[in-house]
């Protein structure tokens, strides 16, 4: 088993059914010329995050905990978008901006585009399990739920972009269907002011889930045997 310091109270996991949800770490949404600089949105702190992710990944592997990665994305025609029908089209960011400037068209979130693309510092390896989704959460409309279920997996452990987006839609479905979702909360980021992350950290530890910080997930990974 494996113990954690996590709030609001401390908690004991299996490790062999464990895995490690990596969301969003995309040029999109943490790198210059990405999707959320393009909107305006602050992403001082990706630098920090990626660290902060890097080093959980690095860990989890050595443990042999799986790494699976989500990631958003939309086929060139739009046809997985959901259309003008849907309130896909005219909320999730990507989209929006694609319609309000031509010249972007093409390039945000697009399958096969840098701005798709996975930070180069967070790269899967072979064996990682990557998952395309069109819609903030993870689970939606995607083969996550029965990828993990095949692999056993009942501990989620999330890292990712965004904090009070994807990665919250992603944590919220995992409870729903009865994962046990941890939250490391210095792996991940706010699309938005530091509150909103400081919002989602609350929602998880009253209602969602746990939360730990990347030096606990490190520390106990590196003193349990599986």
């Amino acid at each position: 088993m494996l113990k954690l310091d996590s709030k609001p109270e401390p908690i004991e996991v299996e490790l062999t059914k464990c895995a490690v949800v990596v969301v969003d770490m995309q040029n999109a949404f943490a790198s210059k010329g990405g999707m959320l600089d393009l909107a305006g949105v602050d992403i001082s702190n990706a630098p920090r995050v990626v660290s902060s992710i890097k080093t959980v990944v690095n860990a989890a592997r050595q443990a042999s905990v799986p790494i699976v990665y989500v990631q958003m994305g939309y086929k060139p025609d739009l046809s997985n978008s959901g259309g003008p029908h849907s309130p896909n089209w005219h909320k999730e960011l990507a989209m929006h901006l694609m319609r309000c400037r031509p010249e972007l068209k093409g390039k945000l979130l697009t399958e096969g585009t840098w701005d798709f693309a996975i930070v180069e510092d967070l790269n899967p390896e072979p064996g990682d399990l990557v998952v395309i989704k069109t819609r903030y959460s993870g689970f939606a409309g995607t083969t996550l739920d029965s990828q993990l279920r095949t692999r056993g997996i009942r501990y989620l452990f999330f890292v990712g972009i965004a904090t009070n987006v994807c990665v919250e839609s992603t944590l919220r479905d995992a409870y729903f269907q009865d994962y046990w979702p941890i939250l490391i909360a210095d792996g991940a980021m706010p699309a938005g002011p530091a509150t909103l992350h400081e919002a989602t950290l609350f929602n998880v530890e009253n209602f969602f889930g746990w939360t730990i910080r990347a030096e606990e997930f490190v520390r106990a990974i590196k003193t349990t045997k599986p």
